[in-house]
């Protein structure tokens, strides 16, 4: 799985977004059903991308700052 950022939203529901598939971001009432949520999304987006011909970005290692 690609890595994928996870942080609390509105009205507590979980965000997580893939940083290396611009614009790809989901949400769920729990981290897993979030989880779930952004897998299924990755999948349609690169299916998407091969669709099209578009080459699929590699995964970015996630920087993280203190």
């Amino acid at each position: 799985m690609r890595q994928v950022i996870l942080y609390p939203g509105e009205d507590g529901y979980f965000v997580v977004e893939c940083p290396s598939l611009p614009g790809c971001i989901s949400q769920g009432k729990t981290k897993e059903e979030a989880i779930q949520n952004i897998k299924e999304a990755i999948h349609a987006y690169i299916a998407a991308l091969a669709e099209d011909g578009l080459p699929v970005p590699e995964d970015k290692p996630i920087i993280r700052a203190q």
